[in-house]
């Protein structure tokens, strides 16, 4: 028998985790590319400071994150770097000790949700809640779990049938992992995981074609 998997394990410092989340009613999350750059620079605003990102992708009606939560010393650095009256009550508590990061990261994701859909329902006159609630998030702990987890991320596209090579699918950190722009994804990371830039390549094509081989019709998911 399989083992259950958690899908609203806690975060917690150095932890990594896969984190997604979808709409209600598999609405769409995205009617624009500039729906999508918006919903990246909210993240660059409330996560970025608490996380580092491995890879993402952005489909659809959902979104895949794989990060890493930073050390308590790190986000307790940065928070002390604001402005006191800025600091949501959660925030001033975790720097005091008096809250977890799972809490912490709770408020951050659900800001992040909360930014993103107010602006979005206002663009296209659009009420009520936009995100499943809870979004989800899997630990990975292991190696192995890491580079499946990252194959998956990119290849999401080509798994929902919305293209036959994951690579045509513009909005995921594929291509950013492969160019040499800067960039705040843990690249070196990543590309050594998988033993450098080639292999990394070479293993997202084997495991995708041994995966979702053949012609794939598009149609959203």
């Amino acid at each position: 028998m399989k083992n259950k998997i958690d899908y609203k394990t806690n975060f917690y410092d150095n932890g990594i985790f896969h984190v997604y989340n979808r709409t209600n009613n598999k609405e769409l999350l995205f009617k624009s590319a500039e729906n999508k750059l918006y919903f990246l620079k909210r993240f660059q605003k409330y996560l970025h400071p608490f996380l580092d990102t491995f890879c993402w992708n952005l489909l659809p009606n959902h979104f895949h994150f794989l990060v890493r939560v930073k050390s308590t010393e790190q986000i307790k650095k940065y928070l002390q770097s604001l402005e006191p009256q800025t600091l949501k009550p959660t925030e001033k508590k975790y720097i005091d000790d008096k809250s977890t990061t799972e809490l912490l990261l709770e408020l951050e994701w659900k800001r992040l949700f909360n930014s993103y859909a107010m602006a979005f329902n206002k663009q296209h006159n659009r009420k009520g809640n936009l995100f499943q609630r809870p979004f989800k998030r899997v630990e990975v702990t292991t190696e192995a779990q890491l580079t499946q987890a990252i194959i998956y991320i990119h290849a999401n596209a080509q798994h929902h049938k919305l293209c036959n090579d994951f690579t045509r699918h513009e909005w995921s950190s594929w291509h950013t992992i492969l160019s040499e722009k800067p960039t705040n994804l843990k690249r070196d990371e990543v590309l050594a995981l998988f033993g450098g830039r080639q292999l990394f390549i070479d293993t997202h094509m084997l495991m995708t074609q041994f995966y979702y081989p053949g012609d794939i019709s598009i149609e959203e998911e």
